[in-house]
C-alpha cells in the first residue's frame, strides 16, 4: 500500500544497504541519540508500551508490557537477547534485516537494552545463517568503532556490550528458554515456567528475549512516537508486519504490510505476489509458518493479516511465514513434510513430544506408502489429544495444530490413502504418554 510506512524494509533494495555509512545517511541512529539525550529508560519503554508494538517471533506479546516485567535494583545483571535463530519453516523475514539492514536491528537493540537498564546484549543467529554472522559481527565492529557501543555511548554515560554469537542449528532453540540454555553452554532445551526469564533467565538474571523484527521496530517509534505508530495497521495489531511469502505464487519474497491487510491482497496484490502461477489454483494457505494451522481457499480469500482476524479463523499469525499452496499439491505428502520436520526437532525432553511426533510421522508415512489401516485418522487424533498442551513448550503443539487442521479441512484427501478392506487392527496403549508422564 502506497499510504503505508517502510517502518522494517526501507532499506532492503538500496546498495551496500547492510553498512553503517548508508544506515547513517537515512538517519540511521537518531532515535539513539534522541533517547540518550532527551528521554530515558522509562519513557522509551512507556513509548514503545503505547505504541502496541507485538512480539513479532510468534506469540505477539505486547513489547513495553514485557519489558516492564524485568525487576529494577536486584543487585543483579539485566541482560538482552535477540532472538535471531529464525527456523520456523516457510519464514525467512528476520534474514532479509539481518543481510541487508543489520544496523537497524542493531539500533533497536540498543533502544530495547537502554530501555531495560541493561549493560549487556547477545544477538543469537540461527547456525545455518553462517554467513549473516559475519554480517552483523561486521556491522557490530562498525558500531564500536563510531561510538554507538561500548563504555560511554556518545558521551552519555551509558554502557552497553554486545556478543554476537552463532547457534548449532537447533530449531528450539528459537523457543526463548532454550535459547537462554543454549547460550549458558547447556543442551538447548526449554525450561519450565515459571520462573519466567525476565525475573530468573541467562545466567539466573533478569533476561528480556526478543525477535529480530521486534526491536528493528523500536528506532522508528522512538523517532516518530507511538501515536505516528498507532495510525498504521489495527487498533489491536498496530504497525506493519514483515510476510514470507512462498509457494506458487508468481512474486514470492518478503513483503512489508500494514497489518489489517487482507490475506488475499498479500497473494494476489500487484505490490506483492501478483496471484498464482500460470496453470495453478489457490488450494490452501498457511498464514503464519507450519505450526499454525491451515486454512482453505475459502477462507484465505475472507481474512486479514492481524492477531484477531486470524484467530477467528481458527488459526495465527505467528512469524508471518505466509506458505501458498496450489491446487495440485498432495496434502498429505505435505503434512509429512512438516511431521518428519518436527520429529527431527523435538529436543526429547517430553515424552508426549518425543514420542507422539514420532508416531505423527509414522502414522501420515504409512497412510502414504499404502499400509494405513482402517482406523489410522482415529488414532492420530488420539495421539494429538495426549500432546497439545501436555508439555514443557509448544513444539508439540506445533506438530498437532497442523496435523488437526490438515486432517479436518482436507479429510477426504486422506481418507483416500485408507484401504478398503479391513486389516488387523494396530495396538493402541491403554494408558497414554501424557499419563506415563505424570507418574
Amino acid at each position: 500500500m502506497a499510504d503505508c510506512p517502510k517502518i522494517l524494509s526501507a532499506r532492503f533494495e538500496e546498495p551496500d544497504s547492510h553498512t553503517l555509512a548508508v544506515y547513517e545517511s537515512h538517519g540511521g541512529y537518531t532515535a539513539l541519540r534522541k533517547a540518550l539525550t532527551e528521554l530515558d529508560p522509562d519513557r522509551v519503554r512507556e513509548e514503545v508500551k503505547s505504541a502496541g508494538l507485538r512480539g513479532r517471533g510468534g506469540a505477539g506479546f505486547p513489547t513495553g508490557v514485557k519489558w516492564g516485567f524485568v525487576p529494577q535494583n536486584t543487585g543483579k545483571k539485566v541482560y538482552l537477547l535477540v532472538n535471531s535463530d529464525e527456523s520456523e519453516p516457510g519464514t525467512f523475514k528476520d534474514r532479509y534485516i539481518l543481510d541487508y539492514d543489520p544496523h537497524l536491528m542493531i539500533e533497536g537493540a540498543i533502544l530495547s537494552s537502554f530501555a531495560i537498564h541493561s549493560n549487556d546484549c547477545f544477538i543469537y543467529i540461527r547456525g545455518e545463517y553462517g554467513w549473516l554472522v559475519d554480517r552483523v559481527q561486521a556491522a557490530v565492529d562498525e558500531a564500536y568503532a563510531k561510538g554507538y557501543l561500548g563504555k560511554n555511548i556518545l558521551g552519555s554515560g551509558y554502557d552497553l556490550e554486545m556478543i554476537v554469537h552463532k547457534g548449532a542449528g537447533a530449531y528450539i532453540c528459537g523457543e526463548e528458554t532454550g535459547l537462554i540454555n543454549s547460550l549458558e553452554g547447556r543442551k538447548g532445551q526449554p525450561r519450565i515456567k515459571p520462573p519466567f526469564p525476565a525475573v530468573v533467565g541467562f545466567l539466573d538474571c533478569p533476561t528480556i528475549v526478543n525477535n529480530v523484527e521486534t526491536v528493528a521496530a523500536v528506532p522508528w517509534i522512538v523517532n516518530h512516537g507511538a501515536a505516528e505508530y498507532r495510525k498504521v495497521g489495527t487498533e489491536k495489531s498496530p504497525g506493519t508486519k514483515l510476510f514470507s511469502l512462498s509457494g506458487p505464487v508468481k512474486r514470492p519474497g518478503v513483503y512489508e504490510v500494514p497489518l489489517g491487510l487482507p490475506l488475499e491482497d498479500l497473494i494476489f496484490g500487484e505490490d506483492y505476489g501478483q496471484g498464482m502461477r500460470d496453470g495453478i489454483e489457490l488450494k490452501a494457505c498457511i498464514p503464519g509458518g507450519s505450526s499454525v494451522p491451515i486454512l482453505t481457499a475459502e477462507e484465505t480469500l475472507d481474512v486479514n493479516l492481524d492477531y484477531e482476524s486470524l484467530a477467528e479463523k481458527g488459526t495465527m499469525l505467528g512469524s508471518g511465514g505466509c506458505i501458498v499452496i496450489g491446487d495440485d499439491a498432495n496434502m498429505p505428502e505435505l503434512l509429512k513434510v512438516l511431521l518428519r520436520f518436527y520429529h527431527h526437532e523435538s529436543c526429547g525432553q517430553c515424552t508426549p513430544c518425543r514420542e507422539g511426533t514420532g508416531w505423527l510421522d509414522e502414522l501420515v508415512g504409512r497412510l502414504i506408502d499404502g499400509r494405513g489401516r482402517p482406523n489410522d485418522l482415529e488414532l492420530i487424533e488420539k495421539l494429538c489429544s495426549g500432546m497439545a498442551g501436555l508439555t514443557i513448550c509448544v513444539l508439540s503443539d506445533a506438530a498437532v495444530m497442523p496435523t488437526r487442521s490438515f486432517i479436518q479441512k482436507f479429510r477426504a484427501d486422506f481418507e483416500a490413502l485408507l484401504p478398503r478392506t479391513q486389516q488387523p487392527e494396530a495396538y493402541v496403549p491403554t494408558t497414554s504418554a501424557a499419563e506415563l508422564g505424570r507418574r
